[in-house]
């Protein structure tokens, strides 16, 4: 990796590629002219002149150049394994595209490369086949074994007409089959935009450094405008004071440090978001994720477990729990929800229910639906035909079918489902015909650990907001249980874009999270929209981000992605100003010292002499950008503070090391280059 990143450095040494970092251009231009000196002095006095004080100026100046481009190239050279496994994934494919249908309306299956498939072009993908490209599963559900893109073994469900439909180019078919339309042309699928983001080949620059490079450019204009009229001084002073000398000075005042370091914190950056399998598709999504003070959070699934389970059985007055349990176990066999499976364990665990002879007790499953909201069993109870109608749901649906059987639900039942309501689970009732027997109460488990990183991102001045169709009592006691901020019950699509608009109306930066069509308009307006890769094309297109994991959580790692890398940005600039004004002390006294005897007052160092003063800082300007070149790849440790405290601890560490750090650095290269008779 460093003998690659040593090559990238030279062959960055183009004028053309240099001029994209202003800063580093001028230094670039200042060894060239201080190069073109030597070059006199050789032909002036001989190969001497290679050991002397303008050749050792010369020669680190062109070492400045090359280690900021070596900062840069290290950065990206640390993508290029996992571009080469990307890579690899992306190996030629074929594919068993549609062509149409046979006369016995079987599918016309032609074997095509998968680099000529086109987007909306219909694919088979069988068990055993790699999906050739991305795309939208529009017939079919199977396991699909996403490891060669997540890393994830775990095989899972990806299915036409849900939130759950996309998949991904490389990924394989672990069962059954799925007929797939192409959504993106060869080089322009999320693999290839991965491969271009890990290499820093197609990286944006964020526009806060963009902005930031517009400063430093102008900090460098100001300053070579003040070199330049040092000279004319020099001369009606009668200081002696050559290009080389002038061009360190310049190099050494500049903001070289940040200058140099900029381009490799934001493709670390980059990279800190890629090794986490999300893909960003704009600068702007990550600058914005960390100044992001408002997060909008799912329930389910990011803050829940996302499947209900069974807890407890509370029968009804004058039931019995183990009636209850048996009546629900029965009605929930048909049931292939969790909640339902759930259920059947609790009664196997609690009270020893286990398989019975379904046949001998003349069962007929009602399976549970989503328009009726129940499931349930018929029982024949007699040779005459009569029927025991056994039935779990929800509480209302439960209701509707006891008022149809001549029945209702006694207030103490009411009672016990409100109780369970308010407390975060969800009741859910079973009746016997018009007999109600209780109420299960399921509870929806919240991740552990999701109450302390709310509790950091308080601290940060992050308001967290949970989105739920939950009732209000349900919402409130989760919301409570995880230590939301705020909470939005009964919450519609249209209500998630309303809630985004009204923060941002107020001041905010908003992220949220999405898979679905209907998470669309929201992921569009939120600044920060993190569309799952599972879900819809709609919400990939709409969103800033993608998460290559589907995993609803990874919006807090985002957001604190975001915020290193405002952190270490800030931290080394702050370190290189203070850097800047610590080398004024070694330049600009040894520069007029014999002139101006009275500025010699300003060598706190005590330097040797003014030429082992002005080659000791161009030295240190040139180690310091090597010796930062971790910090800026590893990034500022990040730590849940506030604003004011951030800026503090910025002053502290970088503000106050960035003065002391260069007294002691050009201090020691002063004693080594004294000691080495580098200077005359």
């Amino acid at each position: 990796m460093v003998r690659q990143a040593a090559r990238d450095s030279l062959r960055k040494l183009n004028p053309v590629y240099m001029l994209h970092n202003p800063v580093m251009f001028v230094v670039e231009v200042g060894a060239l002219l201080t190069t073109g000196v030597v070059l006199q002095n050789i032909i002036t006095t001989g190969w001497r002149a290679l050991l002397g004080f303008d050749a050792q100026i010369t020669l680190w100046l062109w070492f400045t150049v090359l280690f900021a481009n070596f900062a840069e190239s290290i950065a990206e050279a640390r993508g290029k394994a996992h571009a080469d496994s990307l890579r690899r994934t992306r190996a030629e494919t074929k594919a068993k595209k549609i062509v149409g249908t046979n006369a016995d309306g079987s599918l016309r299956i032609e074997i095509v490369p998968s680099s000529t498939l086109r987007q909306g072009d219909l694919v088979l993908a069988e068990a055993g086949d790699i999906i050739p490209g991305d795309g939208e599963i529009v017939e079919g559900i199977a396991s699909v074994d996403e490891s060669a893109i997540t890393g994830e073994s775990a095989p899972v469900i990806r299915e036409a007409g849900g939130d759950r439909s996309a998949v991904t180019g490389g990924t394989r078919v672990i069962s059954d089959q799925i007929k797939i339309r192409i959504t993106a042309n060869p080089g322009e699928t999320f693999l290839d935009r991965m491969i271009s983001l890990v290499e820093g080949a197609r990286r944006q620059k964020t526009p806060n450094e963009v902005a930031l490079m517009v400063l430093l450019t102008g900090l460098t204009i100001i300053f070579l405008l003040a070199v330049a009229t040092l000279e004319p001084f020099a001369r009606y002073s009668r200081a002696t004071v050559s290009l080389p000398v002038l061009v360190a000075l310049l190099v050494c005042l500049a903001p070289t440090t940040i200058g140099a370091l900029l381009s490799a914190i934001g493709i670390a950056g980059m990279d800190r978001l890629v090794r986490r399998n999300v893909l960003a598709l704009s600068g702007h999504a990550v600058e914005a994720a960390g100044d992001v003070d408002v997060l909008l959070l799912d329930k389910t699934g990011t803050i829940t477990l996302g499947n209900r389970m069974a807890r407890e059985f509370i029968p009804a007055p004058g039931v019995t729990a183990a009636e209850l349990a048996n009546a629900a176990q029965l009605a929930s066999l048909a049931d292939e929800t969790p909640e339902g499976r759930s259920i059947v364990v609790l009664a196997k665990e609690q009270y020893g229910l286990r398989g019975r002879d379904l046949r001998q007790i003349g069962a007929t499953f009602v399976p549970f639906t989503a328009q009726t909201r129940m499931s349930g069993v018929d029982l024949q109870v007699g040779s005459d035909g009569q029927k025991r109608q056994i039935r779990k749901g929800a509480v209302e649906a439960i209701k509707a079918f006891v008022e149809r059987q001549g029945g209702s639900i006694p207030a103490e039942v009411l009672a016990i489902a409100a109780d369970v309501a308010k407390s975060g689970g969800t009741p859910l009732a079973v009746a016997d015909g018009a007999r109600v027997l209780g109420i299960i109460h399921l509870k929806d488990v919240v991740k552990g650990g999701i109450k302390e990183r709310f509790a950091e991102l308080r601290r940060m001045g992050i308001r967290t907001v949970m989105i739920t169709g939950d009732n209000p009592l349900t919402a409130a006691a989760i919301a409570a249980e995880a230590g939301v901020d705020e909470f939005v019950a009964e919450a519609t699509p249209e209500t998630k874009l309303q809630v985004i608009r009204k923060y941002q109306a107020e001041g905010h930066l908003v992220a949220m999270i999405g898979d679905g069509t209907n998470d669309a308009p929201a992921l569009a307006q939120a600044d920060v929209g993190v569309a799952m890769n599972s879900g819809t094309q709609a919400a990939k297109e709409a969103g800033n981000m993608v998460d290559l994991d589907s995993n609803p959580t990874k919006l807090l790692e985002v957001v604190e992605i975001g915020k290193q890398l405002l952190i270490t940005r800030g931290a080394l600039t702050t370190f290189s100003i203070a850097n800047d004004v610590a080398k004024y002390f070694a330049i600009i006294p040894a520069m007029f010292s014999t002139t101006y005897p009275v500025l010699d007052r300003l060598n706190v160092m005590h330097l040797d002499s003014p030429a082992s003063a002005i080659l000791s800082a161009v030295i240190f300007n040139a180690l310091i950008i090597v010796a930062l070149i971790p910090l800026a790849l590893r990034g500022v440790q990040y730590r849940p503070l506030g604003a004011a405290a951030l800026l503090r601890r910025n002053l502290l560490i970088y503000g106050l090391g960035g003065l002391i750090v260069p007294f002691a650095g050009i201090k020691l290269i002063d004693l080594l280059v004294v000691a080495l008779h580098l200077v005359p």
